[in-house]
């Protein structure tokens, strides 16, 4: 996956730099709209063809939300801390932490506004990504369970979710599939919002 990202993202920079005429880039914000409306239909049918997941979900009840709001709350306030490290204003470092990993969409959202933040956003997703796939085996066997599903934030619902399963047990699974299904949803919520404050 790293080096379909890696691959993806250079034929990108290259297919940019010398092949386009300089025009196609004034129809780069339609196609990255239709990209995320593409995107996000595929979620909602990830999300409504797991019809026994969603009856699962039902039985745990409202106290299952308490996981992606501390991931939510947890994650922009490490990125604002981060953000004081590498100078960065409170707007663009908490909308690159509301991508919870959603290195796609949370990079497309922020390219009508800064192509560096949106590159930084890319970059900033994809190692968490890569750091919750190799750190869920070690949270789950020597902190719990549930913190297993911290580190994964919006990917806890697809390409985390294998290895939270395999390192936990069923429950977890489930709580993980919502938390994803969650965060997915705030993600096109929180990071227009956050990147529009005045500090």
């Amino acid at each position: 996956m790293s080096f379909k990202i890696i691959l993806s993202v250079t034929a990108g920079i290259l297919v940019g730099y010398f092949l386009l005429p300089e025009y196609i880039f004034d129809y780069t914000d339609i196609i990255i709209d239709i990209g995320l409306c593409i995107l996000l239909f595929f979620v909602g049918i990830d999300i409504g063809r797991n019809k026994t997941v969603l009856i699962k979900i039902k039985k745990m009840g409202l106290k299952i939300l308490l996981i992606p709001i501390m991931i939510i709350i947890g994650s922009i306030i490490g990125s604002w801390v981060g953000g004081l490290f590498v100078n960065l204003p409170f707007n663009e470092s908490g909308a690159i932490g509301a991508g919870f990993g959603w290195y796609s969409l949370s990079a497309m959202l922020l390219s009508s506004y800064s192509t560096e933040i949106s590159a930084l956003a890319f970059i900033s997703n994809v190692i968490r990504e890569v750091i919750a796939l190799i750190s869920i085996p070690i949270i789950a066997k020597y902190i719990g369970d549930v913190e297993s599903i911290g580190p994964a934030g919006a990917t806890a619902m697809d390409t985390s979710l294998p290895i939270i399963s395999k390192s936990t047990n069923a429950k977890t699974a489930v709580i993980s599939f919502v938390t994803g299904v969650i965060l997915s949803i705030a993600v096109p919520i929180i990071v227009p919002l956050i990147i529009n404050l005045p500090f």
